[in-house]
């Protein structure tokens, strides 16, 4: 007979997460993936990991549980912005974490998540309103994309 070989679970399996640095690695990428167009216009934008949206995030976003608001853009969009708009506060996009990991079940699909999450919030920053974003998304996932 062959020896049997046992192969452990990955910790994303085993567990369902992944390590904060990964994930923040990841969320890092998707920025920089971004076109050149965009990440010149991201001046005074603080793009954070966080790993659950707290009850004052829900209420902005008119989201009821914690498990289904993936990112949060706070600030002022920049179709909004007047000519005396300087020296503020940096305007703020947080992804959380344990929301995405528990929609996903790799980290490749982690990974697609974040870029989506980013692409979705930084949208806002340049003045797209939710429902112009979802009916974008619905018409790119029925296209495959």
């Amino acid at each position: 007979m062959g020896q049997v070989v046992v192969i452990p679970l990955p910790i994303w399996v085993a567990r369902g997460e992944m390590d904060r640095d990964r994930f923040e690695t990841l969320v890092i990428r998707a920025v920089s993936e971004l076109p050149s167009e965009f990440q010149s216009r991201l001046a005074n934008v603080d793009v954070v990991v966080e790993d659950w949206p707290t009850a004052r995030q829900l209420g902005q976003a008119g989201v009821g549980s914690r498990t289904r608001l993936l990112g949060l853009y706070q600030g002022v969009p920049q179709t909004r912005r007047s000519q005396g708009y300087d020296m503020v506060l940096p305007d703020k996009i947080t992804i959380f974490r344990k929301p995405i990991e528990r929609l996903c079940r790799s980290p490749e699909e982690v990974q697609r998540r974040i870029g989506e999450v980013v692409r979705h919030e930084i949208a806002h920053h340049f003045g797209t309103d939710e429902k112009t974003l979802r009916r974008i998304e619905g018409r790119r996932r029925r296209k495959g994309e």
